[in-house]
Order: structure tokens, then sequence, then C-alpha cells
């Protein structure tokens, strides 16, 4: 299945935030879903989430024209190391039953 063929998602997302030249960190990635949506725009964008085989499938899908802007990590929100005022924007983009799935497996 094709997602946001109309666009509309994305055009959204660029009418919420400026993207252009930015450095990003995208929390919940997944398997780069998001990150497709603003990836051309942003200087670079850091991508994690906790599911390994869903950032291998992010690796494998990112277009070797946007390697070198892209990292994608097996990290968890509470315990991943960053950088103090390191990024301009972030983007929580787990999906809501991604989000549901996890909150019920949380003691």
């Amino acid at each position: 299945m094709e997602q946001d063929p109309e666009g509309r998602e994305t055009e959204v997302i660029h009418r919420l935030v400026d993207f252009q030249g930015k450095d990003v960190l995208e929390v919940g990635c997944s398997d780069g879903r998001m990150t497709w949506r603003f990836l051309d725009a942003a200087a670079s964008v850091l991508a994690f989430d906790p599911d390994e085989s869903a950032i291998a499938v992010a690796i494998q899908e990112t277009p070797v024209a946007l390697k070198d802007k892209v990292e994608f990590r097996v990290a968890d929100m509470t315990e991943i190391q960053l950088k103090p005022s390191a990024y301009d924007v972030g983007v929580f983009a787990c999906r809501y039953d991604e989000c549901q799935q996890r909150a019920s497996l949380t003691p």
C-alpha cells in the first residue's frame, strides 16, 4: 500500500514546520515512513527507534542520494545520548497503533 499518495501528509508537515536547512531529530522513526517526508529539505536527520527490524528496513530503503544526510539508530528515547542543542527541529513520528502497542508492553 502506498503511503500518502495524494501528498497531503507531506503538505501538512511542511506547512507546520520549516525543515529547510535544519538539523532534525526524529523520535520513533520506525521504518522511515515519515523521514522521507522531510529529508530532502533538512540539512541532516538523526532518526531513531527501539525496533531493530524497522531500523534495518529504513536503512535499506534510504535512497542512495540521501544516505549521507540521515543516520538511523536503534535506540530508546529514554537512553539515547544526544548533544545538547544539536538539533533545530524535533519530530515525534510514532504511529498511533505502534505507540499503543509499545505502551501496552511497558511495565
